[in-house]
């Protein structure tokens, strides 16, 4: 080995050390990535088809193979070269200057890591951002956006790129940790003048009847999560909240969805409020209207 050096040593014109060097950081790169193919392999073949185990022995195979590759070149290159703690002194004291948002991003992934406030799949907000979280990474995570200027958070198709730091700038909102399912309301208005008695009946039985099983699974969630979060809704059933508005009475059915059918279930419960609504004559939307009254003396004067 070390003729084998000595004459890539003489053909460069570099020193044996540095070809030495050299040498071994290469051998270290291959026998690391060979490594992490070959794990992968076996993790891919006993794991099948599930996306979400693929993504994650890829993800945490890179960080390992990572962290090893720079321990190891670490060692090669500078070990014994110059004192540790004072090169790392230093090397700190630059890094913190010149690279704030990069170590303040190393930082977030590392908080994301270890208290895991949301995790690939998850649906969260981070400040006026909303998406699926689709990737983590050392210095960003990546979100298929939704909302903005499309209704009911449906995904515009943007892929976001997120850094890391922002989950200590912003506050995280998942809509996927606790008990995986969120409130929605659906306001119906009607006139003063429709039977709103009979009206909050019809909604209510909608809403109930479509709402049920969400409920039901909603519960079993709540039991699983109150081990880790402080969750104790008492009532997790749909129902419908009477109020009165300046254009009629308003009726809110409020009920439980998983985030991402929250538009289709709002579309199936307005299909069936409209078809039961049209069975009542007595019974009718309201809208913003205006009408003018004229007293007898006025009318005298026209």
């Amino acid at each position: 080995m070390d003729h084998f050096l000595q004459i890539i040593s003489d053909a460069t014109g570099l020193s044996i050390g540095i070809v030495r060097n050299i040498f071994w950081s290469l051998s270290t790169l291959v026998i690391i990535y060979v490594s992490r193919m070959f794990v992968l392999g076996m993790a891919y073949r006993h794991k099948g088809d599930d996306i979400r185990l693929r993504y994650r022995w890829r993800k945490t195979t890179t960080y390992i193979g990572t962290f090893l590759a720079i321990f190891i070149l670490w060692k090669i290159w500078y070990a014994g070269s110059v004192n540790i703690s004072t090169y790392l002194g230093l090397l700190s004291a630059g890094l913190a200057v010149a690279l704030k948002e990069p170590i303040e991003n190393v930082a977030g992934w590392a908080f994301i890591l270890l208290n895991r406030p949301f995790d690939v799949g998850h649906r969260i907000q981070v400040g006026d951002i909303r998406g699926d979280v689709i990737d983590q990474g050392m210095f960003t995570f990546v979100l298929m956006e939704v909302g903005e200027w499309i209704d009911a958070e449906h995904s515009t198709g943007r892929v976001v790129h997120v850094p890391n730091g922002r989950v200590f700038r912003d506050t995280v909102a998942n809509y996927g940790a606790g008990f995986e399912f969120i409130w929605n309301e659906i306001p119906v208005l009607i006139t003063f003048e429709s039977d709103w008695v009979k009206a909050e009946k019809v909604l209510r039985e909608i809403v109930e009847r479509l709402g049920a099983s969400a409920s039901e699974k909603a519960a079993e969630k709540v039991r699983m999560a109150a081990s880790k979060y402080m969750i104790f809704y008492q009532k997790l059933t749909p129902t419908v909240y009477t109020s009165v508005k300046d254009s009629g009475v308003l009726l809110t059915m409020r009920y439980l969805c998983e985030p991402r059918s929250r538009r289709d279930s709002e579309q199936t419960i307005w299909k069936d409020v409209l078809k039961e609504l049209d069975k009542h004559d007595d019974i009718e939307l309201a809208y913003n209207t205006m009408r003018i009254y004229r007293t007898d003396a006025a009318a005298e004067r026209k």
